[in-house]
């Protein structure tokens, strides 16, 4: 079902897309590849058609001929047929700097080795051998002379729910 677009807007759009279309086929940038020359020539017809290139209101903006991405790949298609660059760039922030060269993240070893280091522990220290281990070889937690703590007693005091 054609839209009603204004008929200026109509003729533009017709002429961006052959102007296109004519620089590609001249050889002045890089030839265009299958797919460009189909988007060009689908949405030429469209356009001669149904008066638009697209119908979802969600696309862009309804008395276009051409939907906002139809309208940015048409640019960057006439971009590359000029031979003005293989199509949009995206800036970067002012902030942004150059990345340094490569370097790869090498450590030499022989820098951390200290000259008169200690030799690292044994990972496997010697074991006591099993046997049987007499009370007066333990050693104690507490001090000889120091009273040995008693141990925590049970209490009930009288006086709760039970007891009425």
């Amino acid at each position: 079902m054609p839209r009603d677009i204004d008929e200026t807007k109509k003729r533009k759009a017709l002429r961006k897309l052959r102007k296109a279309a004519d620089l590609a086929a001249r050889g002045e940038g890089p030839e265009l590849s299958d797919w460009e020359k189909e988007f060009l020539e689908e949405v030429e017809a469209r356009i001669e058609t149904y008066g638009s290139a697209f119908a979802d209101p969600e696309k862009g903006n309804l008395e276009e001929p051409m939907s906002a991405l139809q309208t940015r790949k048409l640019k960057e298609i006439d971009k590359k047929a000029r031979g003005k660059g293989g199509g949009f760039k995206t800036r970067k922030p002012l902030g942004a700097k150059k990345k340094p060269g490569f370097s790869p993240r090498v450590r030499q070893l022989d820098e951390d080795v200290e000259e008169d280091a200690p030799p690292p522990p044994d990972p496997n220290p010697a074991k006591p051998p099993l046997g049987v281990i007499r009370g007066s070889e333990l050693k104690l937690k507490h001090a000889p002379d120091a009273p040995v703590p008693k141990r925590p007693t049970f209490r009930v005091i009288k006086g709760g729910r039970d007891d009425a």
